[in-house]
């Protein structure tokens, strides 16, 4: 009669492999809940919202939206949501421009002092934002650009950390490409443009994510740059529109799902983009 087999202990490696599976399930958990609560609430109507009987609403309702989305003499939140999507493309569009030509420049072509000219873009990460309110009002202000996109556009255009990311990943670019490329009669923009730019895709698609949802959720500058109501962006508009109606929480939860979900399906559609940028930009050539 044959002994039969004692039972194995589970692999260790299995065993840590699942416990941050569930440690990471729990946080995102956590995480989303807050945005799933004020969706979920969004459709409830103001008795339930008042009144708290569970989580789930027991009449589901439209109320919130079509109220909002039906008054745009009152609430414009159309021309709000335009002005975000306008300013946010632009901004991006400049960011990925701007930082690609100088990170490129600085990771990849001998210039004199690079390290210097790096060092010092990367040290400006340490300065708080608000502290550039003043001067940046002022010259706007004389520019004339106030009250206008290009208050928003054009002072985003570039940014210390675009540049820290691309030149990483530049860094990890083969010299054979480049050498190869040139051989072809490439120069030094062609083979920015079509060697360096194509591989970095992935780093690019991460900036822009980040550059777009940086623009979209920015409240500062829209407020003090801003004057005129119809020029608003989405997040200081809802703001403003909370502010006047502060007593009806399902109206200003409905707004607030209606200025979230693009950037989260946003989001969605470009996590992986996100993380195999993150993951390759650390990478070494």
């Amino acid at each position: 009669m044959s002994a039969s087999p004692l039972p194995t202990k589970p692999n260790s490696r299995h065993l840590a492999y699942r416990i941050n599976a569930v440690v990471m399930i729990v946080a995102g958990l956590l995480f989303a809940a807050p945005i799933l609560l004020i969706l979920i609430t969004a459709f409830k109507p103001d008795s339930e919202i008042v009144k708290f009987a569970g989580i789930l609403p027991h009449k589901a309702t439209l109320h919130n939206f079509q109220e909002i989305l039906g008054s745009p003499e009152e609430i414009p939140i159309f021309r709000w949501f335009g002005n975000s999507v306008l300013i946010s493309s632009l901004v991006t569009l400049l960011v990925l421009t701007v930082d690609s030509l100088a990170a490129y420049g600085l990771a990849r072509l001998n210039l004199p002092g690079k390290k210097w000219v790096f060092g010092l873009i990367v040290a400006t990460l340490m300065v708080p934002g608000q502290i550039l309110l003043v001067p940046v009002y002022l010259i706007l202000n004389k520019l004339g650009w106030l009250d206008t996109p290009l208050a928003l556009i054009v002072p985003a255009g570039a940014g210390a950390f675009g540049v820290f990311l691309l030149h990483q990943f530049f860094l990890t670019i083969p010299r054979e490409l480049e050498e190869a490329a040139a051989l072809d009669g490439c120069s030094k923009f062609g083979i920015y443009r079509h060697v360096a730019l194509p591989i970095s895709a992935p780093a690019l698609a991460t900036l822009g994510i980040f550059t777009f949802v940086g623009s979209w959720n920015d409240f500062m500058g829209p407020l003090v740059f801003l004057d005129s109501v119809d020029k608003y962006t989405l997040p200081v508009g809802i703001a403003l529109f909370q502010t006047s109606y502060y007593a009806e929480y399902g109206l200003t939860l409905a707004a607030s799902v209606l200025c979230t979900l693009p950037v989260l399906i946003a989001f969605l559609l470009f996590q992986r983009h996100i993380i195999q940028g993150i993951a390759l930009t650390g990478s070494k050539e």
